[in-house]
């Protein structure tokens, strides 16, 4: 959930983004700066370009968000899907989100960090004062 109240870190360079998480971090410092609308599809649009070019300049980084990539995995199973979603991961977690009435790019970061903490075992130290938010309790609670 987004925090108020609190003075925010100023945004770093793109040159000190080591990788998509650090890009996500960023996202998650000003939504309204990188996504339209708050909309996750845009941001699956944002991640997809980020993919793109990984292959492009043969970067090789562990890259979690593609349409059956680990994120998506482990989402179908928290949602509690019986089958993958042809829609994809954004779509989802908007559906999820409207269901519950929180903001979808709040749901969202609150399911990445769960995620991270599942898959990778860290959360990044923006996160960790909102980890396991009432949000994603209530998400969860009315499917």
């Amino acid at each position: 959930m987004a925090e108020t109240g609190r003075s925010r870190r100023p945004p770093r360079p793109l040159s000190e983004l080591a990788n998509v998480y650090d890009v996500l971090e960023e996202v998650r410092l000003r939504p309204g700066m990188w996504v339209r609308r708050s909309s996750l599809q845009h941001l699956d649009s944002i991640l997809t370009g980020y993919r793109v070019a990984l292959e492009v300049h043969g970067v090789d980084e562990e890259f979690d968000f593609v349409h059956t990539g680990a994120f998506a995995q482990w989402l179908w199973k928290r949602l509690g899907m019986a089958y993958p979603s042809a829609l994809g991961w954004a779509v989802e977690i908007e559906r999820a989100a409207e269901a519950a009435d929180v903001p979808a790019m709040d749901l969202f970061f609150d399911l990445l960090d769960e995620f991270r903490a599942a898959h990778h075992g860290t959360l990044p130290s923006a996160a960790q004062a909102h980890q396991a938010s009432p949000e994603v309790e209530q998400a969860h609670a009315t499917e």
